[in-house]
């Protein structure tokens, strides 16, 4: 009979490459740990570690093993979650990814005052800019800023994301403030290429048109593109999430060509027929009550209108 104890060792074992490391996390001694493996390979009559002198690696069958080992220990972390949520705590592994820019600039006092009211939660945050597969990946949600592209996700709307044309005030004073969109064609662009895009499209009263212009900088971040629009290199359309601060103190301008970016949304997301636990209910409802409504990031524009 497969045991528990056994897998959980084995996962230590393989994802710290040690049974030194293993034993350590796991609080045990490594003859424990040892004992544990050779049980659990005993009882899969199969080799799941190569053991030299120098270093433990997965053998082919081990490989195999492995995702399903942490599949099970996942769905076990889950069911004592549940089990403490009946009686009304909140405990146990959150796995949450979101993108770089956002999770550095939003999240930060969220999770902070969210993880002092839950001391037992323990929060894995992975900032990556990447479109990670959530089920497939591991994670109980995904943060994301854009369209929800993806048919197997449920979403919880956070906030309105509102992109806005902007630049230095000493670019604008150098190059002139275009005031169309033909004046934008003459202007130099930073743009964002985790989507593909090197143009900029708007919504007019006749449909959507796209902008196509020379680019100064293409790149993958939110920052960089905020900063080398602050340096004066050219123009961008960004999420006024990245840019509310600078438009506030006067340090960047918006251009105003008579027309808008389409409205994309910011939005906690967890995979299709999971369901969700309340840790991650309470997660979302956390970061919508710090956002606020409006967000607080547009509240410049809250102070002109």
């Amino acid at each position: 009979m497969l045991k528990l104890e056994g897998i959980a060792g084995f996962v230590a074992v393989a994802e710290s490459g040690s049974i030194s490391e293993a034993a350590r996390r796991l609080q045990l001694s490594k003859s424990v740990v040892s004992e544990r493996l050779a049980d659990l390979e005993k009882t899969l009559n199969a080799t799941l570690l190569h053991r030299t002198t120098r270093k433990i690696s997965l053998t082919e069958d081990g490989g195999a093993f492995l995702e399903r080992a942490k599949r099970i220990m996942c769905e076990v972390a889950e069911a004592k979650a549940d089990m403490a949520e009946r009686r009304g705590s909140l405990i146990g592994p959150l796995r949450i990814s979101a993108p770089v820019t956002f999770g550095r600039m939003h999240l930060g006092p969220a999770i902070y005052s969210f993880l002092e009211k839950y001391p037992k939660l323990e929060l894995t945050l992975d900032l990556n800019d990447r479109r990670v597969d959530a089920a497939a990946d591991g994670y109980d949600a995904v943060v994301r800023h854009g369209p929800l592209e993806d048919s197997r996700l449920v979403a919880w709307h956070l906030a309105p994301s509102r992109r806005m044309l902007v630049a230095s005030p000493e670019y604008l004073a150098r190059n002139g403030t275009p005031g169309s969109i033909e004046d934008l064609k003459n202007h130099r662009g930073v743009f964002y290429t985790n989507r593909g895009l090197s143009d900029w499209r708007f919504i007019s009263d006749d449909g959507p048109i796209t902008v196509r212009t020379s680019a100064a900088l293409r790149v993958n971040n939110g920052d960089v593109m905020r900063d080398s629009v602050l340096a004066g290199l050219g123009i961008a359309l960004l999420p006024t999430f990245i840019t509310g601060a600078e438009i506030q103190k006067g340090d960047l301008a918006v251009i105003d060509i008579g027309m808008e970016a389409p409205e994309e949304s910011i939005y906690v997301a967890h995979p299709e027929g999971r369901r969700a636990s309340a840790k991650l209910k309470e997660f979302a409802a956390c970061l919508q009550t710090a956002i606020g409504t409006p967000p607080y990031w547009d509240a410049w524009n809250n102070q002109e209108n």
